[in-house]
């Protein structure tokens, strides 16, 4: 607190002052100046040091350089000069790609040391590699193939289909045996997507569907197409659409009565429009009634 009693209009404090014994090292910065050797000022002088080494080795780099243009001037053959060992070394884009790379090789070590995982146990999509496995993405299945993927098999993944993309959902507890979406494995089911009639819905027979319920299969498409541990491997070689047969009832009552309603009143307004026959006159010339 001298500062204190000096601005109160006390006398000065001492200047500090180190033993002349102590100083022992030439000031970098200041001819003719000594300092001493203490911890504060031992970064100064050993950059200090350092820049003297690397001037002297510069000044040899550079009589050497003279020696050779001196050479070169006489007509005398000379090797390659030599680069010079302060010359600072810029980075190019070699440099940074091996430094991200170590970067990115250490990481993984380190993730795989401490968590396990070369990912430190982050998954995505893009990391597996099943994913970028050419012979997957164009894969076509008959129903009858993507039937084997249905978990039965724990030595096969398992498949589920929606509007004919065929996508593994193997990592999904779900679809394993005894799990609830479980009836979706190994068979197409884009109308129960749509309805939510798994039991009575597995078909690709949209036929009659409301906007809503078609809003629903392209709502599950884009979840499977964007889900992180899921992936499309291929499509399903679907058999065509009996347009004259009627599409499956709902397996909600009232929908299923209102959708019996509209069938009958159909099959009774195509009765009524049918082309009645006509009669046709006997030998006699009479008409069969």
């Amino acid at each position: 607190m001298s500062w204190f009693k000096e601005a109160a209009g006390g006398p000065a404090p001492p200047t500090f002052r180190e033993a002349a014994e102590k100083l022992t090292e030439d000031d970098p910065y200041i001819p003719g100046r000594k300092v001493s050797n203490k911890a504060a000022n031992r970064p100064f002088l050993a950059y200090h040091e350092y820049r003297q080494k690397q001037e002297a080795l510069h000044q040899e780099w550079l009589k050497k350089k003279k020696e050779r243009d001196e050479k070169i001037a006489r007509g005398e053959k000379v090797g390659p000069l030599e680069r010079d060992p302060t010359a600072v070394e810029e980075v190019g884009l070699l440099g940074l790609l091996k430094f991200f790379f170590v970067v990115f090789v250490v990481a993984a070590l380190a993730g795989k040391f401490i968590t396990g995982s070369y990912t430190w146990d982050y998954e995505t999509r893009w990391l597996e590699l099943k994913r970028w496995m050419p012979q997957d993405n164009g894969r076509l299945f008959s129903p009858e193939y993507l039937a084997t993927f249905n978990g039965e098999d724990p030595d096969k993944p398992i498949y589920i289909a929606i509007d004919g993309e065929v996508y593994d959902v193997t990592k999904g507890a779900s679809y394993q045996k005894g799990g609830s979406y479980h009836i979706l494995a190994g068979k197409e089911g884009a109308r129960a997507f749509g309805t939510g009639c798994f039991m009575e819905h597995m078909t690709h027979d949209k036929r009659g569907l409301d906007k809503e319920e078609r809003d629903s299969i392209e709502h599950w498409k884009k979840f499977y197409h964007e889900h992180k541990n899921y992936w499309k491997v291929g499509r399903v070689a679907l058999p065509p659409i009996d347009t004259k047969s009627d599409p499956p009832l709902h397996c909600d009552p009232k929908k299923r009565e209102a959708e019996l309603e509209a069938r009958k009143a159909k099959a009774a307004k195509a009765e009524a429009n049918a082309p009645k026959p006509t009669p046709t006159p006997d030998a006699d010339g009479h008409q069969e009634l």
